[in-house]
Order: structure tokens, then C-alpha cells, then sequence
């Protein structure tokens, strides 16, 4: 079993940046990969970036790319999302992901994701 607790969600205006983290226990962190996704109302979910167990690979969505960083600490147990540069099509329930089938590469597939975070909410204002 995994558990993943978002936290660093929040309210911000337009062309400011939020630090999303994602605090995972139950198992060894450093052995699966993780992956960030996010849900708009009334939109499906939707990929937006992921990290191998080591953090040398790092795969982003287009729509992210250049603004969002992935990054993770594997002595904290904790996988980051550095947001900058946020647009208002930016706002969205973020979830964090963990993929215990990867460990050297990554997937954009929710369903290949075996545990799930609860969610945080990123408001961007215009």
C-alpha cells in the first residue's frame, strides 16, 4: 500500500507560480515512479508531467512544457511540481500518482497509475 497527501495548492493571480508537493508512504519511494495530473470542472483528467524513480527522466505535456517542472526528493519521500508562469486554463484539482509497475521510465496514462493522492486546488485568477 501507498499513501500520497498533496499539499501547496491555492489561489494566485495570473503569471505567478505555486510549489505542489506530494508527501508518499507505505513503500520504498525510490522504487516507483510519480507522476502529476489534474481535473478541471466539467473536463476529464488529464496528464500533465511525470518522473522516473531517480529523477532523470522527466516527460511534461504540452501545455505545461517550459513552466511546470517535475522534481522529487527520494530522502523525503516527496515528488514536487514547480508551477510558474500559471494561465487561468491552469486551474484545476491536481493530483499526484504513483506508478509501482515503472521504475526507469514513465507513462502519460492515468490507468496505468496504481495509487492516487485526494487532490489539491490550484485557483488561477485573470
Amino acid at each position: 500500500q501507498v499513501q500520497l497527501v498533496e499539499s501547496g495548492g491555492g489561489l494566485v493571480q495570473a503569471g505567478g507560480s505555486l510549489r505542489l508537493s506530494c508527501a508518499a508512504s507505505g513503500r520504498t519511494f525510490s522504487s516507483y515512479a510519480m507522476g502529476w495530473f489534474r481535473q478541471a470542472p466539467g473536463k476529464e483528467r488529464e496528464f500533465v508531467a511525470a518522473i522516473n524513480w531517480s529523477g532523470g527522466v522527466a516527460y511534461y505535456a504540452d501545455s505545461v512544457k517550459g513552466r511546470f517542472t517535475i522534481s522529487r526528493d527520494n530522502t523525503k519521500n516527496t515528488v514536487y511540481l514547480q508551477m510558474n508562469s500559471l494561465k487561468y486554463e491552469d486551474t484545476a484539482v491536481y493530483y499526484c500518482a504513483g506508478d509501482l509497475g515503472r521504475t526507469g521510465r514513465v507513462t502519460t496514462l492515468s490507468n496505468e497509475y496504481d495509487y492516487w493522492g485526494q487532490g489539491t486546488q490550484v485557483t488561477v485568477s485573470s
